[in-house]
């Protein structure tokens, strides 16, 4: 009984110890590095939108930016590099570059982004993300699922049209702003959808017992 109780206590020990912190020599690693390239290349596609008028070279910044996003998640996965710090910067810079380009582009009313668009993006955002935070305080399981990922491909080429709609040759095209207003006026849908979807789930969460 002595002994079956000691092996309880060095195995609860053993599993407590075995918590990672989100700053260890394993939490830097390649997909991280990755994702903190894409926190850089961020706010250097930020200042693009702000001061040059290089559009095109812009919107192919974004698309590279956005690409990583895929490739780390990917790198991560396949040779279980997944991380805690991982898992809390990957969404954090996801929104930052997203989130930061529709912020930066209604400062230009050529891009076609508006104000109604930009709130209900960051009102989504922070409101799932408290959402997140509050149920698995409480042991829920609350991670992304295929709305959140259709809404972040959607606001990503929403994004890339907008800034390519201000390129001088493309904007003289007739069916290039309309295509982009549809763009994100699908983005936002998509956004204020997937919202929903979560709100839906948090309150099937809420209302069920914790397991």
């Amino acid at each position: 009984m002595i002994t079956e109780q000691a092996e309880q206590q060095t195995e609860s020990t053993s599993r407590a110890n075995s918590v990672e912190s989100p700053l260890t020599r394993r939490a830097l690693n390649l997909p991280n590095l990755i994702t903190l390239i894409r926190l850089l290349l961020a706010f250097v596609l930020f200042t693009m939108i702000e001061y040059s008028s290089y559009w095109v070279a812009a919107a192919c910044l974004f698309v590279f930016a956005a690409a990583t996003d895929a490739l780390d998640g990917w790198i991560a996965r396949r040779y279980q590099m997944i991380t805690t710090l991982g898992r809390i910067l990957d969404p954090f810079v996801d929104k930052i570059i997203v989130c930061g380009a529709f912020i930066f582009l209604l400062a230009r009313p050529e891009s076609g982004v508006n104000a109604w668009m930009v709130v209900i993006l960051i009102g989504r955002e922070m409101f799932v993300s408290t959402l997140r935070g509050f149920l698995e305080q409480h042991g829920k399981d609350f991670a992304a699922n295929w709305a959140g990922k259709i809404k972040m491909i959607l606001q990503s080429v929403a994004v890339t049209a907008s800034l390519l709609s201000m390129d001088a040759q493309l904007s003289q095209l007739l069916w290039f702003n309309p295509t982009r207003d549809i763009l994100l006026w699908g983005a936002v849908i998509a956004t204020a959808y997937s919202g929903l979807i979560y709100i839906f789930r948090a309150t099937s969460l809420l209302i069920s017992p914790v397991k």
